[in-house]
């Protein structure tokens, strides 16, 4: 698995969901500030809370900014030897 799909894999892993008093899910990545979804169900938060992540990697990467390790996946290595 390429590793960036690792990263993404490993934090979805992470993500931790609740039921908020309106019925909605909330679905965050504490490891990963800032990247978070609220959706009608479940699945469709794991998807938004998906593509949050993935944009959220993308502009940290365009800008240098560096990642947090996730699951002993450190992205900064990687963009750092490219």
């Amino acid at each position: 698995m390429p590793i960036l799909s690792e990263y993404v894999s490993a934090a979805m892993n992470e993500s931790k969901f609740s039921k908020l008093d309106n019925g909605t899910i909330y679905g965050e990545i504490p490891c990963c500030p800032g990247v978070w979804a609220n959706e009608v169900n479940l699945e469709q938060c794991r998807e938004v809370l998906q593509e949050v992540l993935e944009e959220w990697l993308i502009m940290k990467l365009r800008d240098h900014d560096s990642l947090p390790p996730v699951k002993g996946i450190d992205l900064n290595n990687v963009v750092a030897e490219a």
